[in-house]
């Protein structure tokens, strides 16, 4: 470790790297001969869906302040990461303490404000010394066929269309101003409703996914995290509803009201939104 690290508590330090000395061992052991049947049959990809859950609840952990509930999903994230770690290691691609060392790198690397001689007096200088760095690691990488190949595919498709459209933006393909995007919803929304009279429901597929994707890059440009909003309009709609089954008594009530009572029921659940 460089000597521009500060020092700080060794005896925490020191606790520390016991703890997740101790954990990668214990992953160690669920995959050896004789371990968990379970963990020993997980690959690469079985474990992808888990790793994407176990992101969305540190999420709602997060956004509940559920500080103790954080502290257990924060641990199940780590075991994604150990679990990946220990399967590298088992194929001879690398071990977590390589992941540990390239991130310890990549963190000193970018951050030469705090462990160089680079000055960085705000947020702002911060992230542009970032991303000149960014882009020097990459011109020194293997060359990109395309500028968007870097973006994962298999990452959620709100923030896969985000990073799609800051990418883009970048060498200036981008709307000017909000402005155009309103009406290109709006011309999305026309084309949408012409395949739906048609009943063309693969071009259904595409129009509303276009309808989608311009939704996404006008919350960029309005500099609003559209997989944030999307999640907070789902908090609300979770909270209506229950609003809603406490109203009729319980959700089977709702079943047998016509749509004109779910309509009430729905503008009194907002009603009482407002008030709060």
């Amino acid at each position: 470790m460089p000597d521009t690290l500060p020092s700080t508590d060794l005896e925490a330090q020191a606790a520390t790297a016991a703890a997740l000395q101790r954990a990668a061992a214990i992953m160690a052991r669920l995959r050896a001969p004789g371990g968990c049947p379970w963990d020993r049959e997980q690959t690469f990809d079985s474990i992808k869906p888990y790793t994407l859950e176990e992101t969305y609840e540190v999420f709602d952990a997060i956004e509940r302040r559920a500080w103790p509930e954080l502290k257990d999903e924060l641990g199940d994230l780590l075991l994604q990461v150990l679990f990946y770690a220990q399967m590298a290691q088992e194929a001879g691609y690398f071990n977590l303490k390589d992941v540990a060392e390239n991130l310890s790198a990549k963190l000193i690397r970018r951050h030469p404000h705090v462990f160089s001689n680079t000055v960085a007096t705000d947020s702002s200088a911060v992230l542009r010394n970032w991303e000149q760095i960014k882009r020097e690691e990459k011109a020194s990488a293997p060359a990109n066929p395309s500028l968007l190949d870097a973006i994962p595919r298999s990452m959620p498709a709100t923030l896969e269309a985000t990073k799609l459209g800051s990418k883009a933006a970048k060498v200036g393909f981008d709307w000017p101003d909000s402005s155009g995007l309103f009406a290109k919803m709006d011309e999305e929304i026309a084309e949408l409703m012409v395949e739906v009279e048609a009943k063309h429901s693969e071009n259904v597929e595409a129009e509303l996914g276009d309808l989608l994707f311009t939704a996404v890059n006008l919350a960029r440009h309005l500099k609003v995290d559209a997989e944030m909003a999307l999640r907070r309009s789902n908090a609300k709609f979770r909270s209506r509803f229950a609003t809603m089954e406490h109203e009729a008594g319980s959700a089977a009530a709702l079943e047998a009201m016509s749509p004109d009572e779910l309509e009430r029921l729905w503008a009194k659940a907002k009603d009482a939104e407002a008030a709060t």
